[in-house]
């Protein structure tokens, strides 16, 4: 009798039925939010309605002390929602999921356990290589909040801070105008008889149109510079009402510079933003007009502007007020961590009900976007351009 020449049994070989989806199985969390330490930063990643959700999920928050004060939720409201307060910094940063605002400092990385998922800004432009080496030491998996994306292909977390500064931009520039030593006395609103206040907005997206937004909420004469018409266009449209708009060129943006009481700068660029006024052409402002440059996080895009902090937010050159404060949402830490709370919420019971942040990022592109370290292997280009590093793409890791 010849022996049969198939590996497979009898059985085997029978049809069998086909699995079109395995289920995937839930996952608790276990979240940990550590105090921040960042000077002069206030916000927290989850309010109480955001950890209540959470809990009630079947989820653990643990939380520092007095971590949410400065943003006006105080220990009692996190303890009431369900989160475990603790004093120990060092039993937060042993959580498998940390919860940051700001990127964990290298102090901060020695106490986190290996194999932990991070979840922060990273705020690329600010960072180091061996902060990178840290996180690759200890096999860490880290997303970027900043780089997630939505279903429509946008950042959410972006465009919501963006519209924080945008608004935010316009409310300073009407308190500086009014309250600083050198301001020009002017109310920022259209009251009869008076001509309105004349504001200058250079670049023309989520900042740039929520300033827009607010100046002709307040009564203002606007005017917005861009380099693309499409830009102009959209904002126009999203606004539902017409007004000056201009592509930048220097001599209508001079003549526009020269007659506005606040101009403000929330332009970008690929390494820093472009400088599109000069010394020249601040010179020639109205004494008392103010910049606020959003762009200075980036270099700024007013040649004259200097970072400056919360507690001495502005300068003064050749008579225009300089705000240069490169962190203007945490101004306002409340609307912030709200704002950042209902990004973090559903990203998070989605971990949980992938079954946790591996599976979540093989079924969420957008998710996987935000990804740029997996394991303790570098899975961005940017970054690793950025710091001439070896990468891995991150489709080779997981599939």
């Amino acid at each position: 009798m010849t022996k049969p020449t198939s590996p497979f049994t009898r059985a085997q070989l029978l049809p069998q039925e086909e699995t079109l989806e395995i289920a995937r199985k839930k996952d608790a969390l276990y979240i940990g939010i550590a105090k921040e330490t960042h000077f002069q930063e206030k916000r927290i990643c989850l309010t109480p309605d955001a950890v209540n959700a959470i809990v009630a999920n079947g989820h653990k928050v643990l939380i520092e002390e007095g971590a949410g004060i400065e943003a006006g939720f105080t220990d009692r409201a996190y303890s009431e929602a369900g989160a475990e307060i603790t004093n120990d910094t060092k039993k937060v940063f042993e959580c498998p999921i940390l919860l940051k605002v700001e990127p964990p400092t290298l102090e901060e990385i020695k106490l986190i356990k290996p194999k932990t998922v991070l979840i922060s800004a990273l705020q690329l432009k600010t960072r180091q290589k061996p902060y990178f080496e840290a996180l690759a030491k200890k096999k860490i998996t880290a997303l970027a909040f900043e780089f997630i994306k939505d279903e429509d292909n946008s950042y959410p977390a972006v465009k919501a801070l963006s519209e924080i500064a945008g608004t935010a931009s316009v409310l300073i520039a009407a308190e500086l105008m009014v309250n600083a030593k050198d301001g020009n006395g002017l109310l920022f609103g259209n009251i009869s008889g008076v001509p309105p206040a004349e504001v200058v907005i250079i670049g023309a997206g989520a900042v740039g149109e929520f300033a827009t937004r607010s100046a002709l909420g307040l009564g203002a004469n606007v005017k917005v510079f861009d380099h693309s018409l499409t830009r102009l266009r959209k904002i126009q449209a999203n606004l539902g009402t017409t007004f000056f708009t201009s592509t930048i060129q220097p001599k209508y943006l001079m003549k526009a510079l020269r007659r506005c009481d606040v101009a403000i700068g929330a332009v970008r660029g690929s390494h820093r933003s472009p400088i599109l006024v000069t010394e020249g052409m601040v010179e020639n402002m109205k004494n008392g007009a103010v910049i606020i440059d959003v762009s200075v996080d980036m270099g700024g895009c007013f040649e004259t502007t200097e970072t400056t902090s919360h507690d001495n937010p502005t300068r003064l050159k050749h008579g225009v007020i300089h705000y240069g404060v490169p962190n203007i949402p945490a101004r306002y830490p409340k609307t912030a961590s709200i704002s950042i709370s209902n990004i973090f919420t559903p990203y998070l019971l989605n971990i949980a009900e992938c079954g946790g942040v591996e599976n979540a990022i093989r079924f969420d592109s957008g998710l996987r976007n935000g990804l740029y370290f997996y394991r303790g292997i570098l899975t961005n280009k940017a970054v690793a351009d950025w710091f001439d590093m070896p990468y891995s793409d991150i489709n080779l890791l997981i599939y």
